[in-house]
């Protein structure tokens, strides 16, 4: 079996690629290598940029520089493969006002891409969204605890009305996304997901302030920065580790039950910031600073998946608890300590 991933060399892309390598697959990581959000970290940009390439190289992934953007590349690497992973966004809302044109070619063409590459070549492919197509007006649905908002039911399903609120360029464009998916599903009878994310997390996540919270808040925390908290510290996601969210890829091309998922962790792995502070210290055993700041346009202050739908078509369901897999992260931030400490 032979894999392509688009973004292999991102967070959740890099465990795609190693998962299915060690499936005993060929495995191409298609990824651009682009630094718009590490930019932005601190960090050391091109130590950080290049580490999942190398580690990813020295495991037997068959490396590709380019864009998804280009759709004649992309065929081209795409042929002969057997399914299609498609991880590749601009993922950071903050990214997406300020610069529109790179969100919307990159979510809305790099996607329409994606999916004709599927179409042309006759394989399945699975394709990643985010809570976010539903917008943020579940905000006015919510009570307030001392530790986290509180949403009744706790879970939000598939059915739930998508774009409600205050948007922004990210929430068009990954709707957009989510739509392409299953246009194509209807009128070219591909086998095809949408996975609608939440708060994925794990090693090899260089998270800053404008995407992966849980990374950015375990790597503040372990080089001694303060950590900002926009807002009030109550809002909940249901986060879910990287390699469950692979077990969620196999899943689907094992059952081909085509598609739109709300994928998460449910209500097991439902945290606020503000617990995430607590266990963080815990694990770490010292409590960071933390530095509150004004609310930022168009977040949600909470997300819980309801998954049934993915455990009764998929037979899938999240495996790594929020205690396991945060140190899991902290390890490996203390492993490579170096690369967040400088820049």
């Amino acid at each position: 079996m032979k894999v392509l991933v688009t973004g292999g060399c991102g967070f959740l892309g890099s465990h795609v690629c190693e998962y299915y390598i060690q499936q005993g697959c060929q495995v191409v990581s298609y990824d651009n290598m682009t630094k718009h959000e590490l930019n932005r970290t601190g960090f050391a940009v091109d130590y950080a940029r290049d580490y999942n390439w190398n580690y990813l190289k020295s495991i037997g992934v068959e490396m590709v520089k380019a864009d998804i953007r280009d759709l004649e590349v992309l065929l081209d690497h795409s042929k002969g493969c057997d399914y299609i992973i498609h991880t590749a966004a601009q993922p950071a809302m903050t990214i997406s006002w300020e610069d529109p044109h790179l969100d919307i070619t990159t979510n809305v063409v790099g996607t329409f891409n994606v999916l004709e590459c599927a179409r042309r070549h006759k394989v399945p492919i699975a394709s990643c969204a985010t809570i976010h197509v539903y917008g943020n007006k579940i905000n006015e649905t919510l009570k307030e605890t001392d530790k986290r908002y509180v949403r009744k039911p706790q879970g939000i399903s598939e059915a739930h009305p998508t774009l409600e609120g205050i948007l922004t360029p990210l929430h068009a464009s990954k709707f957009a996304g989510d739509i392409y998916v299953r246009t194509y599903i209807d009128t070219y009878k591909i086998e095809a997901v949408s996975f609608r994310l939440t708060g994925i997390y794990g090693t090899r996540q260089f998270g800053g302030e404008d995407h992966g919270w849980v990374a950015n808040f375990s790597i503040r925390a372990m080089t001694d920065r303060p950590i900002t908290i926009f807002g009030t510290g109550r809002q909940v996601r249901d986060i879910v580790y990287a390699t469950d969210v692979c077990r969620a890829f196999d899943a689907f091309y094992r059952t081909r039950k085509s598609g739109v998922y709300n994928i998460g962790g449910g209500t097991k792995t439902a945290i606020s910031l503000l617990d995430c502070i607590d266990l963080l210290s815990d694990i770490i055993g010292k409590r960071p600073e933390v530095i509150f700041a004004p609310d930022r346009h168009g977040d949600l202050r909470y997300f819980v998946c309801n998954i049934k739908k993915a455990k009764d078509n998929l037979n899938w369901s999240p495996e790594i608890m929020p205690k396991e897999g945060i140190q899991r992260l902290v390890n490996w931030i203390d492993e490579n300590i170096e690369i967040f400490k400088a820049g």
